[in-house]
C-alpha cells in the first residue's frame, strides 16, 4: 500500500498538468521575472528619491555631472514625479499577474482542486510581487537611497516623458479634487472641550493646550502690568538715588521717564549700570538708557512674542489711543499666559487673593481681571457686556457702579456677588466675591 503512495502523487499531477514546457511558456516566464526585476526598481525609486534629505540634494546641485542634473530634474515637481512611479509600478504590476495567471492555465487545470489554483494564482503570486517586487526593493532604498536615485534618474527621466500625458492627466484630476474637498473646521470652544476630555487628570497639559488655543485671541492690554504698579524712574533722579531704587525694586529692566510716565524716554538695563556701580554722583547715568518699543493697547499677545523675538528685546511699552502710557508688557507675561506663573527670585510673593471658603474668595482690586477668571475657572467672560475699558476687578465694579463706592458696597452681577472690603477716595483697595447659585441682573446693594 505504501509503495503505491508516490505513484498515486504523480498520477494526481499528471492529471493537473495538461500542458509540457514549450518556448512560449518559457519565453513568458522570463519576462514575468524581468518585469518583477523592473517592479522592484520602481518601488525603490519611490523610497529613495523621497527620502533624499536637504544635504543630499544640495550635493546633487553643486556636482557638474548629468546624472545630477536628471536627478534635480525629477525632484523640480515631485509631485509629476510620484504619479509617474505610481502608474509605471501599476502597470507592470498588472503585467505581471496577467502573464503569471495567463501561464498558470497553460500549465495547468484547476477544475477539480479551485483550491490549489487559488493558492497559486492568488496567494503565492501576491506573495512573490510584495516580497521581491516592494519590502525588499523599498527596504534596500532606504538604506541606499544616493546610489539608487544615481542609478534609476536616467530611466525615470526616459520613463517620465513617455508617460507625462496619462500623469499630467491625474496630476489634473488629484487637483480638482483637492479644490472640491470640503474643509472641516472646529471651534476654539470645541477645541478646548476635547482638550479636557483628552487630558484627562493631567490638569497641567491641559492648562498649557487650552493657553495655546487662546493665544492669539488676547490683547496686550489684558496681561500688562498697568502704570499703577510700574516701578519706573524720573531722567532726573541723581546716581546716588538710582542704585538703591532698583535694589529695592528686584528688576532687570526699568523704564525712564521725563516729568511723568506718559513721556517714557527709554529703559534702563541693570547689567549696563553695574560696570559703573562706583562711579560718583556726576556719573551720567542717563546715557545708557536703550530706546523703547512701544506698542498699542488692543496688540495681540501672538503679535507681541513674534515682535520680541525679532527686535530681542523683554519689553514694550504699552499705550493708549490718546498717546498716554497704560503700563508695559513683558516676555515673562508673554509665556505665563501659556505654561501658567513663572516665579523667580525677585517676584513678589503679595497672595492677590486668598480662598475663604470653596464659594468666597478675597481679591485686591489691581487684580487683572484676565487674571481673576484664571482664579474663578471661568471659559467664557460673563462681563463683556458691562466691562467697558475695564482691565482689573476695581475697575469692572467702577464701571458697573457708576462711582467710587465706600467699603461695604455690595452689588451682585451674574453669579457673583461683591463686596467692597477696604476702599478709599481713589481707590478700590479690597473685594470680597462670592459665588452665588442665582443668577442676577445688574443688582446693586448700597
Amino acid at each position: 500500500m505504501e509503495t503505491d503512495e508516490p505513484f498515486r502523487y504523480l498520477l494526481y499531477l499528471n492529471q493537473i498538468i495538461v500542458n509540457p514546457l514549450n518556448a512560449t511558456i518559457v519565453t513568458e516566464a522570463v519576462t514575468v521575472v524581468l518585469l518583477l526585476i523592473c517592479s522592484a526598481f520602481i518601488s525603490g525609486s519611490e523610497v529613495a528619491f523621497f527620502s533624499l534629505t536637504p544635504s543630499n540634494i544640495e550635493e546633487f546641485s553643486t556636482r557638474k555631472s548629468k546624472q545630477s542634473d536628471n536627478i534635480l530634474k525629477l525632484l523640480l515637481i515631485p509631485d509629476r514625479l510620484l504619479s509617474t512611479i505610481l502608474v509605471v509600478n501599476n502597470f507592470v504590476n498588472v503585467g505581471i499577474v496577467i502573464l503569471s495567471a495567463y501561464i498558470s492555465s497553460h500549465l495547468f487545470d484547476f477544475t477539480n482542486v479551485p483550491l490549489l489554483g487559488f493558492v497559486l494564482e492568488v496567494v503565492v503570486i501576491t506573495f512573490l510581487l510584495l516580497l521581491f517586487g516592494e519590502i525588499l526593493p523599498k527596504v534596500y532604498a532606504s538604506r541606499n537611497n544616493v546610489r539608487f536615485v544615481m542609478l534609476m534618474a536616467g530611466p525615470l527621466l526616459i520613463l517620465d516623458r513617455f508617460f507625462r500625458p496619462l500623469s499630467t492627466m491625474l496630476l489634473k484630476l488629484t487637483r480638482v479634487f483637492r479644490k472640491k474637498k470640503h474643509r472641516t473646521y472646529i471651534s476654539k470652544d470645541e477645541l478646548s472641550d476635547a482638550i479636557s476630555i483628552a487630558s484627562g487628570e493631567n490638569k497641567d497639559d491641559e492648562k498649557i493646550l487650552k493657553g495655546i488655543v487662546k493665544f492669539g485671541d488676547i490683547a496686550v492690554v489684558e496681561i500688562m502690568k498697568p502704570r499703577i504698579d510700574v516701578v519706573a524712574i524720573d531722567i532726573a533722579t541723581p546716581f546716588n538715588e538710582v542704585m538703591p531704587l532698583i535694589i529695592d525694586s528686584g528688576y532687570s529692566r526699568i523704564p525712564v521717564y521725563s516729568g511723568s510716565f506718559d513721556k517714557v524716554q527709554g529703559v534702563l538695563y541693570i547689567k549696563d549700570l553695574l560696570p559703573h556701580f562706583h562711579k560718583p554722583n556726576s556719573f551720567n547715568w542717563q546715557s545708557l538708557i536703550r530706546p523703547p518699543y512701544f506698542v498699542p493697547e488692543p496688540k495681540r499677545i501672538n503679535e507681541m512674542l513674534e515682535e520680541f523675538q525679532k527686535k530681542k528685546i523683554h519689553m514694550a511699552i504699552v499705550i493708549d489711543e490718546y498717546g498716554g502710557t497704560s503700563g508695559i508688557i513683558t516676555l515673562e507675561d508673554i509665556l505665563e499666559e501659556i505654561v501658567g506663573e513663572i516665579p523667580d527670585e525677585f517676584d513678589q510673593q503679595d497672595i492677590q487673593y486668598s480662598k475663604i471658603s470653596e464659594s468666597e474668595y478675597i481679591f485686591k482690586g489691581k487684580t487683572q481681571l484676565n487674571d481673576f477668571f484664571k482664579v474663578m475657572e471661568i471659559e467664557h467672560d460673563p462681563f463683556e457686556g458691562v466691562r467697558g475699558e475695564s482691565d482689573t476687578l476695581a475697575g469692572l465694579i467702577l464701571e458697573i457702579a457708576g462711582t467710587i463706592p465706600d467699603a461695604g458696597f455690595t452689588l451682585e452681577y451674574a453669579s457673583f456677588r461683591f463686596r467692597i472690603e477696604e476702599a478709599d477716595k481713589r481707590r478700590i483697595k479690597q473685594i470680597r466675591v462670592e459665588i452665588i447659585k442665582k443668577k442676577a441682573g445688574n443688582e446693586r446693594k448700597a
